[in-house]
């Protein structure tokens, strides 16, 4: 087993605010409808989107390693801006990570905008870490779909405000 960590830094123009409403408090209902080509539903199996919540996040057949993963909240910080969760089921568990947990962290940024920080912690179950096609893979599915949200906040500056 070999642990690592992977991380990436967004500039938006779109405030932290709206952001953390959208990416952390709603996409269980806003994902699905910016990208059901890849995201057939979100759906909160235990909890109300605070620490402990279980989510399943069930994938279409686009995405050909697996159908569904569930993350559960580990932290939620409303005033700091910051959301950590760890997929505890499906995706890559079992497959070629033993464990993750990730971090997003929004922080205000120039010109009214945003820095949004993401980190993503794995530990490999065999003892070599992904190449770094999969490491790009793995932060480029995260950063598509923040781009989806923050496409969809610019195109719709009435909403989650």
């Amino acid at each position: 087993m070999v642990a690592s960590t992977v991380s990436n830094e967004i500039l938006s123009p779109v405030t932290p605010s709206r952001l953390w409403k959208a990416v952390v408090k709603d996409s269980h209902n806003l994902m699905p409808k910016l990208m059901p080509d890849i995201i057939s539903s979100i759906v909160i199996l235990e909890g109300n989107g605070g620490i402990g919540t279980i989510r399943q996040s069930n994938f279409t057949s686009a995405i050909k390693d697996f159908s569904y993963w569930k993350d559960r909240v580990e932290a939620i910080d409303d005033e700091k801006r910051v959301f950590k969760y760890s997929v505890i089921e499906g995706g890559l568990i079992g497959k070629k990570v033993k464990s993750t947990l990730f971090e997003l962290k929004f922080e205000d940024g120039a010109d009214g905008g945003s820095v949004c920080k993401f980190k993503g912690e794995y530990e490999t179950i065999e003892d070599s870490l992904p190449t770094e096609a999969e490491t790009t893979e793995m932060m480029g599915s995260m950063v598509g779909m923040f781009k989806a949200i923050e496409g969809y906040l610019i195109a719709n500056p009435d909403v989650y405000v």
